[in-house]
């Protein structure tokens, strides 16, 4: 029997080599706070790929210049953005990966000068900003901005697009009870704090047709959070309107303290791909072999994100096909180490 992990994987026009997935994760690397990309960039995306990942999906990219996480993130909320982001594409794809972005906005959690904006305003924390309450104007400039970036997206040759709805950044923010507390047509139930959402994923696929990703946090570790029935109501509304994968974490929407072990979330990701029917990514504290191939063997999840472990070993791939005695091929230049 062969390895699950090592198994080839269809989402709509693209086949991923395998279920290893690097997951976004922010790098604080745009010197010049323009949210170009630089020859870090270039050489951290690209590393992984010859490494063998199967998907790169690169950190949270901001939609607008206001919706940074912090002033050295990526940027796509200009044109002048998109030959960088298309060299990143275009260095990983001639290693056999295949490229996803995740589009965000950070909305109250932005750290930045000036205003920020949020759902309702309050801040995250007592350390952090107050956010603005958004317009109903801001809301749908914001929308259009989650458009223009997929339009960029798909100019710079992106495979996938994934929408950051988690870690309490601004759509997480629409969709958690917590921190939206509007009384408008985006705020309430959970049908009318799904609205925002809504909106984006229709913009999105008015523009493109390829894999999309939403992630989500599935747990908010608050009594007065969305639920799991909740999540699963907002899974199966997405997969409606035609999301492919839903990436499973967790938490980032209130301050809390989380009792983190190896694969704490992959129960979200199995819940939700179960109730919902809809493929899930698990992510989390995966680091070992056996544990990535146990949640791809058993239909845990479809797709297994590795974040912090990507960074320590880029040719983590190499490490796991030899544990679980798979054929990965080397990269030729690679072949006489391999």
């Amino acid at each position: 029997m062969g390895s699950a992990l090592f198994t080839p994987y269809t989402i709509k026009n693209i086949t991923l080599p395998n279920r290893i997935v690097m997951s976004p994760m922010c790098m604080y690397s745009c010197e010049a706070q323009d949210g170009k990309a630089t020859s870090f960039h270039y050489t951290h995306y690209t590393s992984r790929a010859v490494g063998r990942a199967g998907l790169i999906i690169t950190e949270a990219t901001a939609v607008t210049e206001q919706g940074r996480i912090s002033p050295q993130d990526l940027g796509i909320w200009s044109d002048e953005h998109i030959d960088g982001l298309k060299k990143i594409v275009q260095l990983s794809q001639e290693q056999g990966a295949k490229v996803g972005i995740q589009l965000a906005h950070a909305g109250r959690k932005a750290v930045l000068d000036g205003p920020i904006i949020a759902p309702s305003p309050l801040p995250f924390n007592e350390d952090m900003k107050t956010p603005e309450e958004m317009t109903t104007s801001q809301i749908n400039e914001t929308i259009h901005a989650f458009k223009e970036g997929a339009r960029r997206a798909n100019e710079a040759g992106f495979d996938v697009i994934e929408l950051h709805g988690a870690h309490g950044y601004l759509i997480n923010e629409f969709l958690s009870p917590l921190t939206n507390k509007r009384t408008d047509e985006y705020g309430g139930s959970k049908e009318k704090r799904y609205r925002f959402l809504r909106k984006i994923i229709s913009e999105v696929k008015e523009l493109w047709d390829g894999p999309l990703f939403v992630r989500i946090s599935a747990d908010e570790y608050h009594e007065d959070g969305n639920t799991m029935d909740d999540f699963i109501y907002f899974s199966k509304e997405m997969k409606n309107q035609g999301v492919d994968i839903i990436d499973c974490s967790t938490g980032g929407v209130v301050p809390a303290r989380i009792n983190a072990y190896p694969g704490y979330q992959v129960t979200h990701a199995e819940q939700i791909r179960k109730q919902a029917e809809i493929p899930t990514g698990a992510v989390g504290m995966i680091t070992h072999p056996l544990q990535a191939e146990e949640i791809i063997q058993n239909n845990r999840a479809d797709l297994v994100l590795l974040a912090r472990e990507l960074l320590r070993d880029p040719y983590w791939a190499r490490t796991a096909a030899a544990e679980l005695g798979a054929d990965l091929q080397a990269p030729k230049q690679y072949e006489r180490g391999w």
